[in-house]
C-alpha cells in the first residue's frame, strides 16, 4: 500500500512543479514482453495490449513530465514439439504454455524535447498485480497404418497467489508527436523485480543488481496517443 501511495504522490507531484497548465490524453498500443532467464530460457516473447491515461505537465520550454495510468499485459509463452515412435506408430505432441500477467502500472517519465515535434523519455514504473493466470494448450496427434487421430485439451491455473504483487522498472522511450493532438510513442522498460514471491509470502526483491534476482518483467512498447 505504501508503495501505491509512492506512485500517486509522484503524479500529484508533479501538479507542483508545472510551469504551465497541465494536458490530458489517452495512449493505447503493443506490449511485446519477456521474463529474464533461470528457468524461462526456453520462453518467448509475448504479445498483449496496453492502454490508459496521462498528464503532460511542462516544466520548461523543452522538459516535462508524464505521469500515467496504465493497464499493461505482461508475461511470457513457452511452445514445445515433441515426437517418437514406436513400431509403425508415431506420437506427436505440440504444446503452448502462457504465463498472462495483468498490471495497473505507473509511469513517470521526464521527457526532452529534441525539436518541437520529437522527443525523448526516461522514468521510473510502478507496477501493482491485478491478475496472473497460467495457460496452456496440448495437441496429441497419433499416426499408425496411414490414418492419424488428434486430440487436444487445454486448462488455466490461476497462480496469483505465487507472483508478486509490486514490480517497478525503468522505462526508456521516445515519441514523435504528428500533430498537437497526435502522437507515437516507443519504450523500453527493463524491470528491477523478482515476479515470485519468497518462501514467506512477501514480494519478490527489487534491485538494479541481478543478485537474487531470478525473473523479472521486460516489455517493449509501441502505441499511439491522442492528447485532448
Amino acid at each position: 500500500m505504501k508503495k501505491l501511495f509512492l506512485g500517486l504522490g509522484l503524479v500529484a507531484g508533479t501538479f507542483a512543479f508545472a510551469q504551465t497548465s497541465p494536458s490530458f490524453g489517452l495512449k493505447a498500443g503493443l506490449n511485446i514482453s519477456s521474463i529474464s532467464d533461470d528457468g524461462y530460457e526456453d520462453s518467448k516473447s509475448k504479445a498483449g495490449f496496453y492502454g490508459g491515461v496521462f498528464m503532460n505537465a511542462p516544466l520548461s520550454e523543452q522538459f516535462s513530465i508524464q505521469p500515467e495510468v496504465l493497464y499493461s499485459q505482461m508475461g511470457a509463452k513457452v511452445t514445445s514439439n515433441r515426437s517418437y515412435t514406436l513400431g509403425s506408430t508415431t506420437t506427436t505432441v505440440k504444446g503452448s504454455n502462457s504465463l498472462n500477467l495483468d498490471y495497473i502500472t505507473v509511469p513517470v517519465m521526464f521527457q526532452f524535447k529534441a525539436t518541437p515535434n520529437f522527443y525523448l523519455e526516461a522514468g521510473p514504473e510502478f507496477g501493482f498485480l491485478v491478475g496472473a493466470k497460467s495457460k496452456g494448450d496440448t495437441t496429441t496427434t497419433i499416426t499408425s497404418g496411414g490414418s492419424s487421430t488428434t486430440s487436444s485439451t487445454s486448462g488455466s491455473t490461476d497462480i496469483k497467489d505465487n507472483i508478486s504483487s509490486f514490480n517497478m522498472g525503468a522505462g526508456l522511450g521516445l515519441g514523435f508527436n504528428f500533430t498537437e493532438n497526435f502522437g507515437i510513442n516507443a519504450r523500453y522498460v527493463a524491470g528491477f523485480t523478482d515476479i515470485n514471491k519468497k518462501n514467506d509470502g512477501s514480494n519478490g526483491t527489487t534491485s538494479t543488481n541481478n543478485d537474487n534476482n531470478k525473473n523479472r518483467n521486460n516489455t517493449f512498447q509501441v502505441g499511439l496517443s491522442y492528447k485532448f
